[in-house]
C-alpha cells in the first residue's frame, strides 16, 4: 500500500489540546517537517512560551525548554551561546512576543542572535479568555474591547515584522499565513528558509504566521479562516521583508 500522508517524525504522538479549527497544529507540523527535512531534528532545542502553545513541549519531537512569559528569546539566547552547534528556535504567540516579551524580541534582533523565532499572530489573547492583544485590529471586538478596538484609547496594532525588519541583526523576516493549502506551502518554505539562515550562521530570523482563533473570535473554523483572509491580511500584508539572498 502506498502511504500518501503520515505523521512527521518531527512531532510526537501526543493528542492535541488546541480548540477545533485552531491552526497551531498546522504550524507545528510545518516546523516538524522542516526540522526533519533539514536533518537537524536530533540537534534542535525549542523554547516554549506562555499562552495557547505553552504545551508545545509535548508536541515537538526534539529537546524543549519552557520559558517564563515573554522570555523565550532570552532563554534561547542562553541555550544557543552555550550550545552554538545546536539549532535553537522559539515558538511564541502574539500575547507572549508582542506584549510582555516585546523588549526581549527587539534586543535579540539587535544582537543578531543566531536563533529562529516562529511568531504566531491570531490578533487576540487565546489562552486567557479572548482579551485584546497588541495585534488586535482596529474595530475588532474582544472581551476587553467589547465595542471594538479604538485607536484613540488603545493605539494601533503592532506590526512586529515591519518593526524588526528595520533591525540590522534581523536578517530574515517574513510574514505568512496558513488559511488555505496554497499559503500553507508558502509558509513552509519561509520556515525552512529561516532555519537555513540559522544553520548558515547569518543572524536572527523570524517568521510571523497569521493564525485563526475560532473560539475567541466567536466563529466556526471556516468562517475564521475567511475572517483572517479578509481582515488580517489587508493590515498584515504577507511577504518577505528581509532575506540575505536578496541583500547579499
Amino acid at each position: 500500500m502506498t502511504v500518501v500522508f503520515e505523521r512527521t517524525p518531527g512531532l510526537t504522538e501526543r493528542k492535541t489540546h488546541y480548540c477545533p479549527g485552531c491552526t497551531h497544529g498546522i504550524i507545528h507540523r510545518l516546523v516538524g517537517e522542516v526540522l526533519v527535512e533539514l536533518g537537524v531534528l536530533g540537534q534542535t532545542i525549542g523554547v516554549a512560551p506562555v499562552g495557547c502553545s505553552v504545551l508545545a513541549y509535548d508536541y515537538f519531537n526534539c529537546d524543549m525548554h519552557e520559558a517564563a512569559h515573554g522570555r523565550a528569546p532570552a532563554v534561547a539566547t542562553g541555550i544557543k551561546r552555550v550550545l552554538p552547534d545546536n539549532v535553537v528556535f522559539t515558538y511564541q504567540g502574539d500575547g507572549d512576543l508582542a506584549s510582555i516579551g516585546t523588549s526581549e524580541i527587539v534586543h535579540v534582533a539587535h544582537r543578531g542572535e543566531k536563533i529562529t523565532t516562529i511568531f504566531v499572530n491570531n490578533a487576540i489573547y487565546g489562552m486567557t479568555g479572548g482579551q485584546m492583544a497588541p495585534t488586535t485590529l482596529i474595530g475588532q471586538r474582544t472581551t476587553t474591547s467589547p465595542t471594538g478596538r479604538d485607536a484613540a484609547t488603545t493605539g494601533f496594532p503592532l506590526k512586529m515584522s515591519e518593526m524588526l525588519a528595520q533591525v540590522p541583526g534581523a536578517v530574515f523576516v517574513e510574514r505568512v499565513s496558513v488559511h488555505n493549502p496554497v499559503y500553507v506551502r508558502k509558509a513552509k518554505r519561509a520556515i525552512k528558509r529561516a532555519f537555513e539562515v540559522q544553520l548558515a550562521g547569518q543572524g536572527f530570523g523570524i517568521v510571523e504566521v497569521l493564525s485563526s482563533c475560532p473560539t475567541n473570535w466567536g466563529l466556526d473554523p471556516n468562517q475564521a479562516l475567511k475572517w483572517l483572509e479578509e481582515n488580517m491580511i489587508p493590515y498584515y500584508p504577507l511577504g518577505n521583508l528581509r532575506d540575505p539572498k536578496k541583500e547579499g
